[in-house]
Protein backbone atom coordinates (compact mmCIF):
# COMPACT_ATOMS: atom_id res chain seq x y z
CA UNK A 1 0.00 0.00 0.00
CA UNK A 2 1.62 3.09 -1.16
CA UNK A 3 2.20 6.08 1.73
CA UNK A 4 -0.17 8.97 1.24
CA UNK A 5 1.55 12.32 0.34
CA UNK A 6 2.07 14.56 3.12
CA UNK A 7 0.52 17.51 2.11
CA UNK A 8 2.51 20.80 1.46
CA UNK A 9 1.98 23.75 3.46
CA UNK A 10 0.81 27.28 3.05
CA UNK A 11 2.87 29.97 4.42
CA UNK A 12 1.20 33.21 5.59
CA UNK A 13 2.04 36.73 5.89
CA UNK A 14 5.35 36.46 3.94
CA UNK A 15 7.25 39.26 2.63
CA UNK A 16 9.18 39.02 -0.55
CA UNK A 17 13.09 40.12 0.10
CA UNK A 18 14.70 39.72 -2.74
CA UNK A 19 15.56 38.60 -6.88
CA UNK A 20 16.45 35.66 -7.63
CA UNK A 21 17.68 33.91 -11.02
CA UNK A 22 15.65 32.96 -13.54
CA UNK A 23 12.77 35.67 -12.94
CA UNK A 24 11.97 34.93 -9.27
CA UNK A 25 11.76 36.57 -6.21
CA UNK A 26 12.88 35.23 -2.92
CA UNK A 27 11.65 35.03 0.80
CA UNK A 28 13.50 33.32 3.97
CA UNK A 29 10.60 31.56 6.21
CA UNK A 30 13.33 30.74 8.96
CA UNK A 31 16.40 28.91 7.60
CA UNK A 32 14.56 27.72 4.62
CA UNK A 33 14.60 30.19 0.93
CA UNK A 34 11.84 29.93 -0.53
CA UNK A 35 11.58 31.14 -4.69
CA UNK A 36 8.44 32.71 -5.97
CA UNK A 37 7.59 33.59 -9.62
CA UNK A 38 5.88 36.79 -10.15
CA UNK A 39 6.55 38.97 -6.70
CA UNK A 40 8.19 41.81 -6.15
CA UNK A 41 10.61 42.64 -3.05
CA UNK A 42 8.62 44.52 -0.85
CA UNK A 43 5.22 42.66 -1.11
CA UNK A 44 3.56 41.00 1.58
CA UNK A 45 2.12 37.57 0.74
CA UNK A 46 0.18 34.03 1.61
CA UNK A 47 2.60 31.80 -0.41
CA UNK A 48 1.52 27.95 -1.47
CA UNK A 49 4.13 25.75 -1.29
CA UNK A 50 4.61 23.78 -4.50
CA UNK A 51 7.41 21.56 -4.29
CA UNK A 52 9.70 21.49 -1.30
CA UNK A 53 13.58 20.48 -0.91
CA UNK A 54 15.93 19.97 2.27
CA UNK A 55 17.31 23.52 2.14
CA UNK A 56 14.77 25.58 -0.48
CA UNK A 57 11.18 25.08 -1.31
CA UNK A 58 9.12 26.84 -5.01
CA UNK A 59 5.90 28.03 -4.15
CA UNK A 60 3.07 30.83 -5.88
CA UNK A 61 1.33 33.88 -4.30
CA UNK A 62 -2.37 32.81 -3.37
CA UNK A 63 -2.89 35.67 -2.17
CA UNK A 64 -1.58 39.36 -1.78
CA UNK A 65 -1.96 40.91 1.76
CA UNK A 66 0.16 44.31 0.80
CA UNK A 67 1.75 44.94 -2.64
CA UNK A 68 5.19 46.49 -2.63
CA UNK A 69 5.66 50.28 -3.43
CA UNK A 70 8.69 49.04 -6.27
CA UNK A 71 6.15 47.10 -8.18
CA UNK A 72 4.31 49.13 -11.47
CA UNK A 73 1.57 48.19 -13.06
CA UNK A 74 2.54 45.15 -15.89
CA UNK A 75 0.58 45.99 -19.86
CA UNK A 76 0.02 42.97 -20.77
CA UNK A 77 -3.59 40.98 -19.90
CA UNK A 78 -2.05 37.86 -20.14
CA UNK A 79 0.85 38.25 -17.07
CA UNK A 80 1.22 35.80 -14.87
CA UNK A 81 0.28 33.14 -16.38
CA UNK A 82 2.10 33.04 -19.97
CA UNK A 83 5.44 32.64 -18.73
CA UNK A 84 7.23 35.17 -21.41
CA UNK A 85 7.41 38.53 -19.35
CA UNK A 86 7.96 37.55 -15.93
CA UNK A 87 9.43 40.98 -14.91
CA UNK A 88 6.19 43.30 -16.54
CA UNK A 89 5.42 44.37 -12.64
CA UNK A 90 9.46 45.65 -12.48
CA UNK A 91 9.80 49.00 -13.54
CA UNK A 92 12.83 48.91 -16.20
CA UNK A 93 15.08 50.93 -14.75
CA UNK A 94 15.13 47.96 -11.45
CA UNK A 95 15.32 45.33 -14.51
CA UNK A 96 18.46 46.89 -15.41
CA UNK A 97 20.30 46.69 -12.19
CA UNK A 98 19.05 42.83 -11.53
CA UNK A 99 20.55 42.40 -14.75
CA UNK A 100 23.91 44.01 -14.02
CA UNK A 101 24.04 42.03 -10.57
CA UNK A 102 23.02 38.81 -12.74
CA UNK A 103 26.04 39.45 -15.08
CA UNK A 104 28.30 40.36 -11.88
CA UNK A 105 27.49 37.44 -10.00
CA UNK A 106 27.71 34.25 -12.56
CA UNK A 107 30.99 35.24 -13.82
CA UNK A 108 31.86 35.75 -10.50
CA UNK A 109 30.91 32.69 -8.30
CA UNK A 110 30.61 30.64 -11.47
CA UNK A 111 33.65 32.01 -13.37
CA UNK A 112 35.93 32.90 -10.48
CA UNK A 113 38.23 34.73 -12.33
CA UNK A 114 39.97 38.21 -12.14
CA UNK A 115 37.40 40.78 -13.51
CA UNK A 116 37.65 44.50 -14.53
CA UNK A 117 34.91 46.92 -13.38
CA UNK A 118 31.83 46.23 -15.61
CA UNK A 119 30.46 49.04 -17.53
CA UNK A 120 26.91 50.00 -16.86
CA UNK A 121 24.38 47.90 -18.87
CA UNK A 122 22.65 49.68 -22.36
CA UNK A 123 19.05 49.46 -21.71
CA UNK A 124 17.46 48.69 -24.98
CA UNK A 125 16.21 51.65 -27.49
CA UNK A 126 12.42 50.67 -27.04
CA UNK A 127 11.09 48.87 -23.77
CA UNK A 128 7.76 47.43 -25.93
CA UNK A 129 6.97 46.33 -29.74
CA UNK A 130 10.63 45.62 -30.10
CA UNK A 131 10.62 42.16 -30.93
CA UNK A 132 11.54 41.39 -34.93
CA UNK A 133 10.32 37.73 -34.73
CA UNK A 134 7.56 35.86 -32.51
CA UNK A 135 6.13 31.98 -32.77
CA UNK A 136 3.15 30.84 -32.04
CA UNK A 137 1.77 27.15 -31.17
CA UNK A 138 -1.43 25.96 -32.08
CA UNK A 139 -3.28 23.01 -29.87
CA UNK A 140 -6.64 21.63 -29.43
CA UNK A 141 -5.49 21.79 -26.02
CA UNK A 142 -6.39 25.03 -24.70
CA UNK A 143 -5.10 26.19 -21.23
CA UNK A 144 -7.63 26.93 -19.24
CA UNK A 145 -7.09 29.58 -16.50
CA UNK A 146 -8.14 28.77 -13.02
CA UNK A 147 -10.48 31.84 -12.83
CA UNK A 148 -12.41 30.05 -16.22
CA UNK A 149 -12.08 26.99 -14.24
CA UNK A 150 -13.80 28.25 -11.10
CA UNK A 151 -16.97 29.59 -13.08
CA UNK A 152 -17.60 25.67 -13.44
CA UNK A 153 -18.43 26.89 -17.36
CA UNK A 154 -18.11 24.22 -19.90
CA UNK A 155 -15.90 25.65 -22.70
CA UNK A 156 -16.56 23.84 -26.32
CA UNK A 157 -13.94 26.06 -27.59
CA UNK A 158 -10.47 23.78 -26.73
CA UNK A 159 -8.33 24.44 -29.37
CA UNK A 160 -6.19 27.57 -29.71
CA UNK A 161 -3.32 29.65 -30.83
CA UNK A 162 -0.91 31.45 -28.67
CA UNK A 163 2.56 30.43 -26.12
CA UNK A 164 3.08 26.89 -24.65
CA UNK A 165 2.46 26.62 -20.99
CA UNK A 166 5.39 26.00 -18.81
CA UNK A 167 5.56 22.74 -17.81
CA UNK A 168 2.75 21.36 -19.82
CA UNK A 169 4.23 21.06 -23.09
CA UNK A 170 1.09 19.75 -24.87
CA UNK A 171 -1.17 23.03 -23.56
CA UNK A 172 -1.31 26.80 -25.41
CA UNK A 173 -2.62 29.78 -23.57
CA UNK A 174 -4.59 31.73 -25.95
CA UNK A 175 -3.17 35.16 -26.85
CA UNK A 176 -5.39 37.88 -27.76
CA UNK A 177 -2.73 40.66 -27.69
CA UNK A 178 1.07 40.44 -27.14
CA UNK A 179 2.69 43.69 -27.00
CA UNK A 180 6.45 42.61 -27.70
CA UNK A 181 6.21 42.89 -31.87
CA UNK A 182 4.01 45.51 -33.89
CA UNK A 183 0.68 45.06 -33.66
CA UNK A 184 0.25 43.64 -37.08
CA UNK A 185 1.05 39.96 -35.73
CA UNK A 186 -1.70 40.12 -33.18
CA UNK A 187 -3.98 40.82 -36.21
CA UNK A 188 -2.37 38.18 -38.51
CA UNK A 189 -2.48 35.62 -35.76
CA UNK A 190 -6.06 36.30 -34.58
CA UNK A 191 -7.46 36.02 -38.01
CA UNK A 192 -6.03 32.98 -38.62
CA UNK A 193 -7.95 31.89 -35.61
CA UNK A 194 -11.01 32.84 -36.89
CA UNK A 195 -10.86 31.37 -40.04
CA UNK A 196 -9.28 28.03 -38.49
CA UNK A 197 -12.35 28.10 -36.34
CA UNK A 198 -14.99 29.06 -38.74
CA UNK A 199 -13.98 26.83 -41.35
CA UNK A 200 -13.40 23.99 -38.83
CA UNK A 201 -10.10 23.09 -39.53
CA UNK A 202 -8.57 21.24 -36.59
CA UNK A 203 -5.70 22.12 -34.64
CA UNK A 204 -2.46 20.07 -33.64
CA UNK A 205 -2.27 17.40 -30.92
CA UNK A 206 1.35 16.81 -30.39
CA UNK A 207 0.20 13.59 -27.75
CA UNK A 208 -1.52 12.00 -30.41
CA UNK A 209 0.00 13.81 -33.62
CA UNK A 210 -2.85 14.91 -35.48
CA UNK A 211 -4.08 18.10 -36.49
CA UNK A 212 -3.77 20.52 -39.77
CA UNK A 213 -3.10 23.76 -38.21
CA UNK A 214 0.36 23.41 -35.65
CA UNK A 215 2.95 26.40 -35.43
CA UNK A 216 3.01 30.23 -36.85
CA UNK A 217 6.05 31.96 -37.03
CA UNK A 218 6.16 35.43 -37.94
CA UNK A 219 8.93 38.18 -38.81
CA UNK A 220 9.16 41.46 -39.56
CA UNK A 221 11.98 44.44 -40.65
CA UNK A 222 12.60 47.35 -40.39
CA UNK A 223 12.36 47.53 -44.10
CA UNK A 224 9.02 47.60 -43.35
CA UNK A 225 9.09 43.65 -45.50
CA UNK A 226 6.69 40.91 -42.88
CA UNK A 227 7.32 37.30 -43.05
CA UNK A 228 4.64 34.50 -41.72
CA UNK A 229 5.24 31.15 -42.39
CA UNK A 230 2.32 28.50 -40.98
CA UNK A 231 3.44 24.67 -40.44
CA UNK A 232 0.81 22.23 -41.17
CA UNK A 233 0.79 18.73 -40.07
CA UNK A 234 -0.85 16.85 -43.16
CA UNK A 235 -3.22 13.57 -42.32
CA UNK A 236 -6.08 13.03 -44.93
CA UNK A 237 -6.71 13.46 -48.23
CA UNK A 238 -8.06 17.38 -48.91
CA UNK A 239 -5.60 18.98 -45.89
CA UNK A 240 -2.94 20.18 -48.30
CA UNK A 241 -6.15 22.23 -50.39
CA UNK A 242 -7.64 22.90 -46.63
CA UNK A 243 -3.73 24.69 -45.58
CA UNK A 244 -3.74 26.52 -49.17
CA UNK A 245 -7.14 27.89 -48.67
CA UNK A 246 -6.46 29.23 -45.41
CA UNK A 247 -2.92 30.51 -47.14
CA UNK A 248 -5.02 32.42 -50.09
CA UNK A 249 -7.22 33.51 -46.76
CA UNK A 250 -4.20 35.22 -45.24
CA UNK A 251 -2.75 36.90 -48.47
CA UNK A 252 -5.81 38.31 -49.50
CA UNK A 253 -5.94 39.76 -46.08
CA UNK A 254 -2.81 40.85 -45.26
CA UNK A 255 -0.83 42.72 -48.67
CA UNK A 256 1.86 43.55 -46.14
CA UNK A 257 2.86 40.09 -46.10
CA UNK A 258 6.17 40.27 -48.98
CA UNK A 259 7.27 36.56 -47.81
CA UNK A 260 3.89 34.15 -46.87
CA UNK A 261 5.52 30.69 -46.85
CA UNK A 262 4.58 26.73 -45.18
CA UNK A 263 5.74 23.48 -44.46
CA UNK A 264 4.11 19.96 -43.66
CA UNK A 265 5.74 19.18 -40.53
CA UNK A 266 5.32 14.98 -39.77
CA UNK A 267 8.29 15.08 -37.17
CA UNK A 268 7.46 14.87 -33.83
CA UNK A 269 8.59 18.01 -33.08
CA UNK A 270 8.15 22.01 -34.51
CA UNK A 271 11.68 22.30 -35.91
CA UNK A 272 11.70 22.72 -39.33
CA UNK A 273 15.56 23.12 -40.48
CA UNK A 274 16.05 20.04 -42.13
CA UNK A 275 12.62 20.19 -44.22
CA UNK A 276 11.69 22.31 -47.47
CA UNK A 277 9.43 25.17 -46.90
CA UNK A 278 7.78 26.00 -49.61
CA UNK A 279 6.80 29.63 -50.95
CA UNK A 280 3.09 30.71 -51.17
CA UNK A 281 3.25 34.32 -52.19
CA UNK A 282 6.35 36.84 -51.98
CA UNK A 283 10.02 35.84 -52.00
CA UNK A 284 11.28 33.09 -49.41
CA UNK A 285 13.54 36.14 -47.27
CA UNK A 286 13.02 39.64 -46.26
CA UNK A 287 16.29 42.35 -45.48
CA UNK A 288 17.21 44.21 -42.22
CA UNK A 289 19.10 47.12 -42.45
CA UNK A 290 21.80 47.70 -40.11
CA UNK A 291 24.91 50.79 -40.44
CA UNK A 292 24.56 51.45 -43.83
CA UNK A 293 24.37 47.36 -44.53
CA UNK A 294 21.61 45.20 -46.19
CA UNK A 295 21.28 41.48 -44.69
CA UNK A 296 18.98 38.89 -45.94
CA UNK A 297 16.90 36.72 -43.01
CA UNK A 298 15.40 33.51 -44.30
CA UNK A 299 12.88 31.36 -41.96
CA UNK A 300 15.66 29.32 -40.95
CA UNK A 301 18.06 32.14 -40.61
CA UNK A 302 19.21 33.40 -36.37
CA UNK A 303 19.07 36.89 -36.64
CA UNK A 304 18.94 38.99 -33.05
CA UNK A 305 15.52 39.40 -32.66
CA UNK A 306 15.69 42.93 -31.11
CA UNK A 307 16.77 44.65 -34.17
CA UNK A 308 17.56 48.21 -33.00
CA UNK A 309 19.95 47.18 -30.22
CA UNK A 310 21.57 44.31 -32.41
CA UNK A 311 22.86 47.52 -33.49
CA UNK A 312 24.34 48.33 -29.94
CA UNK A 313 25.51 44.91 -29.07
CA UNK A 314 27.26 44.77 -32.54
CA UNK A 315 28.60 48.18 -32.25
CA UNK A 316 30.03 47.32 -28.84
CA UNK A 317 31.53 43.66 -30.36
CA UNK A 318 33.80 45.80 -32.78
CA UNK A 319 34.56 48.04 -30.14
CA UNK A 320 36.05 45.35 -28.41
CA UNK A 321 37.81 43.82 -31.25
CA UNK A 322 39.78 46.81 -31.55
CA UNK A 323 40.87 46.48 -35.45
CA UNK A 324 42.98 48.82 -37.11
CA UNK A 325 42.57 46.95 -40.83
CA UNK A 326 45.05 44.60 -41.00
CA UNK A 327 43.57 41.43 -38.62
CA UNK A 328 42.65 38.25 -39.82
CA UNK A 329 39.13 37.37 -37.86
CA UNK A 330 37.21 34.35 -37.20
CA UNK A 331 33.60 34.79 -36.60
CA UNK A 332 32.29 31.69 -34.43
CA UNK A 333 28.88 30.81 -34.55
CA UNK A 334 27.92 33.48 -37.76
CA UNK A 335 24.56 32.94 -38.41
CA UNK A 336 24.05 34.82 -41.40
CA UNK A 337 27.21 36.66 -41.46
CA UNK A 338 25.83 39.80 -39.58
CA UNK A 339 28.91 40.17 -37.11
CA UNK A 340 31.22 39.12 -39.53
CA UNK A 341 30.04 41.87 -42.44
CA UNK A 342 29.42 44.58 -39.88
CA UNK A 343 32.95 44.39 -38.92
CA UNK A 344 34.50 43.40 -42.54
CA UNK A 345 35.47 46.91 -43.11
CA UNK A 346 37.85 47.28 -40.35
CA UNK A 347 39.48 43.83 -40.87
CA UNK A 348 41.46 42.40 -43.46
CA UNK A 349 39.61 39.34 -43.80
CA UNK A 350 36.57 37.68 -41.74
CA UNK A 351 36.20 33.98 -41.67
CA UNK A 352 32.51 33.36 -40.62
CA UNK A 353 31.38 29.25 -39.15
CA UNK A 354 28.21 28.84 -38.32
CA UNK A 355 26.01 25.14 -38.29
CA UNK A 356 22.74 25.58 -40.57
CA UNK A 357 23.80 25.50 -44.03
CA UNK A 358 21.21 27.84 -45.21
CA UNK A 359 22.37 30.57 -43.16
CA UNK A 360 25.42 30.19 -44.15
CA UNK A 361 24.17 30.87 -48.10
CA UNK A 362 22.35 34.07 -46.16
CA UNK A 363 26.01 35.14 -45.26
CA UNK A 364 27.93 34.75 -48.19
CA UNK A 365 24.43 36.40 -49.82
CA UNK A 366 25.09 39.61 -47.80
CA UNK A 367 28.65 39.81 -48.21
CA UNK A 368 27.58 40.11 -52.12
CA UNK A 369 25.00 42.40 -51.71
CA UNK A 370 26.99 44.99 -49.94
CA UNK A 371 30.10 44.92 -52.00
CA UNK A 372 32.06 42.95 -49.43
CA UNK A 373 34.71 41.15 -50.57
CA UNK A 374 36.80 40.10 -47.40
CA UNK A 375 35.09 37.31 -46.04
CA UNK A 376 34.85 33.89 -46.21
CA UNK A 377 31.78 31.44 -44.60
CA UNK A 378 32.49 27.49 -43.82
CA UNK A 379 29.16 25.28 -42.92
CA UNK A 380 29.51 22.59 -40.36
CA UNK A 381 29.36 21.93 -37.00
CA UNK A 382 31.79 23.93 -34.66
CA UNK A 383 33.86 21.25 -32.99
CA UNK A 384 34.49 19.39 -36.48
CA UNK A 385 35.01 22.68 -38.55
CA UNK A 386 37.34 24.52 -36.19
CA UNK A 387 40.80 22.01 -36.54
CA UNK A 388 44.38 22.74 -36.53
CA UNK A 389 43.96 21.98 -40.27
CA UNK A 390 41.23 24.36 -40.95
CA UNK A 391 43.86 27.03 -39.00
CA UNK A 392 46.53 26.09 -40.96
CA UNK A 393 44.56 26.35 -44.26
CA UNK A 394 43.06 29.72 -43.65
CA UNK A 395 45.42 31.85 -41.11
CA UNK A 396 45.85 32.08 -37.31
CA UNK A 397 43.23 34.70 -36.58
CA UNK A 398 44.67 37.90 -34.96
CA UNK A 399 40.85 38.10 -33.36
CA UNK A 400 38.36 35.71 -32.24
CA UNK A 401 34.66 37.04 -32.45
CA UNK A 402 32.62 33.99 -30.62
CA UNK A 403 28.61 34.14 -30.47
CA UNK A 404 27.51 30.74 -29.13
CA UNK A 405 23.93 29.40 -27.94
CA UNK A 406 23.00 29.08 -24.49
CA UNK A 407 24.91 25.71 -23.72
CA UNK A 408 28.17 27.85 -24.57
CA UNK A 409 31.27 26.94 -26.40
CA UNK A 410 32.08 22.69 -26.63
CA UNK A 411 35.46 21.57 -25.12
CA UNK A 412 37.17 21.08 -28.58
CA UNK A 413 36.11 24.32 -29.19
CA UNK A 414 38.02 25.90 -26.17
CA UNK A 415 40.96 23.87 -26.70
CA UNK A 416 41.51 24.88 -30.19
CA UNK A 417 40.86 28.35 -29.91
CA UNK A 418 43.36 28.33 -27.14
CA UNK A 419 45.98 26.51 -29.74
CA UNK A 420 45.11 29.31 -32.14
CA UNK A 421 46.40 31.87 -29.69
CA UNK A 422 44.48 34.92 -30.78
CA UNK A 423 45.55 38.40 -29.13
CA UNK A 424 42.16 38.88 -28.48
CA UNK A 425 38.75 37.36 -27.77
CA UNK A 426 35.34 39.05 -28.12
CA UNK A 427 32.99 36.38 -26.56
CA UNK A 428 29.33 37.61 -27.02
CA UNK A 429 26.54 35.46 -24.75
CA UNK A 430 22.91 35.19 -23.92
CA UNK A 431 23.86 32.99 -21.08
CA UNK A 432 26.16 34.33 -18.46
CA UNK A 433 26.31 31.46 -16.84
CA UNK A 434 28.03 29.21 -19.35
CA UNK A 435 29.89 32.28 -20.59
CA UNK A 436 31.73 31.96 -16.82
CA UNK A 437 32.42 28.61 -17.37
CA UNK A 438 34.31 29.24 -20.52
CA UNK A 439 36.07 32.28 -19.13
CA UNK A 440 37.04 29.54 -17.10
CA UNK A 441 38.60 27.45 -18.98
CA UNK A 442 40.25 30.07 -20.81
CA UNK A 443 41.58 32.01 -18.16
CA UNK A 444 45.41 30.73 -17.44
CA UNK A 445 46.32 32.24 -21.08
CA UNK A 446 43.51 35.28 -21.59
CA UNK A 447 42.63 38.09 -19.07
CA UNK A 448 39.03 39.24 -18.79
CA UNK A 449 39.95 43.09 -19.67
CA UNK A 450 36.42 44.29 -20.80
CA UNK A 451 32.95 43.42 -19.95
CA UNK A 452 29.61 45.17 -21.26
CA UNK A 453 26.24 43.50 -20.42
CA UNK A 454 23.44 44.85 -22.98
CA UNK A 455 19.76 44.09 -22.46
CA UNK A 456 17.84 43.02 -25.36
CA UNK A 457 14.96 41.43 -23.76
CA UNK A 458 13.10 43.62 -21.63
CA UNK A 459 10.38 42.99 -18.92
CA UNK A 460 12.33 39.19 -18.89
CA UNK A 461 15.70 38.08 -17.00
CA UNK A 462 17.64 37.30 -20.02
CA UNK A 463 20.52 39.49 -20.48
CA UNK A 464 23.57 39.51 -23.56
CA UNK A 465 26.73 40.04 -22.47
CA UNK A 466 29.73 40.67 -24.25
CA UNK A 467 33.60 40.08 -22.78
CA UNK A 468 36.65 41.02 -24.21
CA UNK A 469 39.62 38.53 -23.27
CA UNK A 470 43.34 39.51 -24.41
CA UNK A 471 46.38 37.23 -24.41
CA UNK A 472 48.07 37.17 -20.81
Amino acid sequence: MSRKKKPLPVLENITITDYAAEGKALARVNEMVVFVPFCVPGDVVDLQVKRKKHSYCEAEAIRFIKYSERRTQPLCSHFGICGGCKWQNIPYEEQLAMKQKQVKDQLTRIGKVELPDMRPILGSVKQWAYRNKLEFGCSNKRWLTQEEISTGAEFTQMNAIGFHITGAFDKILPIEKCHLMDDLQNRIRNEIRDYAYSTGMTFFDIREQHGLLRDIMIRNSDTGEWMVLIQFHYDEAGDEERALQLLQFVADKFPEITSLLYVDNQKCNDTFNDLTVEVFRGNDYIYELMDGLKFKVGPKSFYQTNTEQAFHLYSVVRDFARLTGDELVYDLYTGTGTIANFVSRYAKKVVGIEYVPEAIEDAKVNSRINGIDNTTFYAGDMKDILTDEFIAENGRPDVIITDPPRAGMHQDVVDTILRTSPRRIVYVSCNPATQARDLALMDSEYKVIEIQPVDMFPHTPHVENVALLEKR
